[in-house]
């Protein structure tokens, strides 16, 4: 299989070169790319139509599309597009969209425009130490901001390499409605990973997005960048969640917190 690998916010392609080894040496290939504004590209303007579309340039068919992050959303809007291409989806430690809202929705950060029913949860490590740029338009964390919300478990020389390779998150496509109109229907293979010690995306929101996407959630005991913390047992449980079976249609209509309320 031919894995393609999508970073969260403020993270590049460069975040998975400790897990393509790993994969290749399960006998399978991966490459990583860098969305709009980030990492190589990070001069070039961002949205969810140029994160779509740079996912969707890189794609296979039967391709494996891994979303960590903010990268879970963009994954599915890739996948809603072009369903056609799409051998498996697995969402990590992220958000599955909400029909017509966007990203911000299911903030718990007013500052992002979360919604009061998302600021009555707990707030999350990385809206917790996040830090905007002079000019608004973007958000960041610091070194230590970055070491409690991504890289909890991390050794510290992985520490000093990842954040050194940080790019302020362009918030527009942040607080940009999304629309998945073929996403339940095309009923695709699919996955989703909780990090049992995640500080940013937790395990009680990240089992929600499980039960929206209609699978049993894989756990890793690891915090939010198991790709790092973890490689090479974080690439064998991408290769197992690839017989993960589907238990019910995704459903991005249904709203993450009345799905909370509701247990």
């Amino acid at each position: 299989m031919r894995f393609v690998l999508v970073h969260g916010a403020a993270h590049g392609a460069w975040c998975w070169e400790l897990l393509i080894p790993e994969l290749v040496k399960l006998g399978h290939e991966a490459v990583a790319i860098d969305l709009p504004g980030a990492g190589e590209r990070s001069g070039e303007p961002a949205s969810i139509a140029g994160y779509r579309d740079a996912v969707i340039d890189m794609m296979e068919s039967g391709d494996v599309l891994v979303g960590h992050s903010m990268g879970s959303a963009v994954v599915a809007v890739a996948a809603d597009a072009r369903p056609d291409l799409v051998g498996h989806l697995c969402l990590v430690a992220g958000p599955l969209p909400v029909e017509g809202k966007p990203l911000s929705y299911q903030s718990t950060s007013p500052t992002v425009g979360g919604t009061a029913a998302a600021q009555d949860e707990e707030e999350s490590a990385a809206e917790r130490s996040m830090k905007f740029t002079e000019d608004g338009l973007a958000f960041y964390w610091d070194k230590e901001g970055a070491r409690e919300t991504f890289y909890g478990d991390c050794d510290d020389d992985i520490v000093d390499w990842a954040t050194a390779r940080l790019t302020p998150q362009p918030l527009a496509p942040v607080i940009e409605p999304i629309q998945l109109p073929n996403l339940a229907a095309a009923d695709l293979p699919r996955s989703y990973v909780v990090c049992l010690q995640d500080r940013s995306f937790p395990p009680r929101p990240s089992r929600l997005q499980a039960r929206r996407l209609g699978v049993q959630p894989l756990t890793i005991n690891t915090s939010h960048s198991p790709f790092l913390s973890r490689p090479a047992l974080f690439a064998d449980l991408l290769v197992r969640g690839l017989d993960t079976p589907s238990l019910r249609p995704a459903s991005v209509d249904e709203d993450p917190f009345a799905a909370s309320a509701t247990g």
